[in-house]
């Protein structure tokens, strides 16, 4: 069986080396989709009897080793100098530097690295299979299993 759960932030980045608006600063309001097989569990009396996992677990745990570190944040790439010194100047600026240039698919499969450690002990035989970054709501990218 498998099971989604949506999130949503917001967040700031840029595409240094892109041809177009990309390139300058800017922010969108992120959407993630998380989705996770499993057994539905039948243990009569139990909680979550008849589901893969509780959904609200399903936020907890996203929201607390992912979307409160990206929410009001800017993703920023670990390459890109004059932004994170930049950044650096704002006093109690929230940033987030990652490996690779914050593209929807980088941020994808980087979002699909933290959940996928995080979901792994949460729940005997729960496997994170897709995670789905929205850019915009025409824009997405899927890292799947």
């Amino acid at each position: 069986m498998r099971i989604t759960r949506r999130l949503e932030f917001d967040a700031g980045h840029r595409i240094p080396n892109h041809a177009s608006q990309c390139r300058h600063l800017h922010g969108h309001r992120y959407a993630i989709e998380i989705t996770l097989s499993g057994e539905i569990i039948h243990a009569g009396g139990a909680a979550e009897e008849g589901m893969v996992m509780d959904f609200s677990e399903v936020k907890h745990i996203a929201s607390r080793v992912l979307v409160e570190q990206w929410d009001h944040a800017f993703l920023v790439h670990e390459g890109d100098r004059a932004v994170r010194d930049f950044l650096a100047t704002l006093p109690g600026h929230k940033t987030v530097v990652l490996p690779r240039v914050p593209t929807a698919e980088n941020l994808a499969a980087e979002a699909f690295r933290i959940l996928d450690a995080a979901y792994a002990g949460a729940c005997q035989g729960l496997r994170l299979e897709r995670v789905r970054i929205y850019e915009t709501p025409n824009n997405w990218a899927d890292a799947v299993r």
